[in-house]
């Protein structure tokens, strides 16, 4: 069963459906919103770390939303795509922005799929929303899924730092998150790991892809 956090309520809430309306971007706003910020492209990112992997690859975003990235990712031909979303709204917006794609509701804390389902399994804006208390449970349960890769996109910090978002606290973190699953699921290595520093502000965000080292648990 899926963890009650105050967070999860906040996001399945009026607050996390707030989000979800002012964050319906295709690619192309996607990558403008991306530009302005990091001075990159989202698809110029995923570019650099996702080229070289087969088209034929079934990944699973955590924190999917309305399936932004996993658009995105469709955009670049990858094909079997599934998501899981805590927020019901979002789930059901999902379906008038997608096509192709497997989007159902979930939580990081107990991700529907047997072990080993995905060959990788990403989040993007995820992990920085979950307490440092509860956090090493979504790692967990993200590598116990993925066969292979694990993918990320969060904020960057050399350490824990909590950020007021939107007014509030309690709501958003900053770490390595790389290191962290490193910590937590030593199977997994770091490909590759990447900064980008915010445009006009003081954050960093980091881009990183770790590989099961042994040998790859089968779905």
């Amino acid at each position: 069963m899926a963890k009650e956090t105050p967070q999860a309520a906040v996001w399945s809430g009026d607050f996390g459906r707030a989000y979800t309306d002012r964050n319906v971007l295709p690619p192309r706003e996607l990558d403008a919103l991306y530009a302005k910020r990091l001075g990159v492209t989202r698809s110029a990112m995923n570019q650099e770390f996702l080229a070289d992997l087969g088209r034929d690859l079934r990944i699973l975003e955590v924190g999917s939303n309305v399936g932004n990235q996993l658009v995105a990712l469709q955009g670049m031909g990858f094909r079997d795509l599934y998501g899981i979303e805590l927020q019901e709204y979002a789930v059901e917006e999902s379906k008038r922005h997608t096509r192709g794609i497997n989007i159902l509701q979930g939580s990081a804390f107990d991700v529907p799929f047997k072990d080993g389902f995905f060959d990788l399994v990403f989040t993007s804006g995820v992990l920085i929303h979950i307490a440092p208390s509860d956090v090493r449970t979504a790692l967990r349960e993200i590598c116990r899924c993925s066969r292979r890769y694990v993918w990320g996109m969060e904020y960057y910090a050399p350490s824990y730092q909590e950020v007021v978002y939107h007014g509030n606290e309690g709501l958003l973190w900053k770490t390595d998150f790389a290191a962290l699953y490193a910590e937590t699921c030593p199977e997994l290595k770091v490909v590759k790991h990447k900064t980008y520093h915010e445009v006009d502000g003081p954050n960093e965000d980091a881009m990183f892809l770790l590989e099961r080292a042994g040998p790859a648990v089968r779905a």
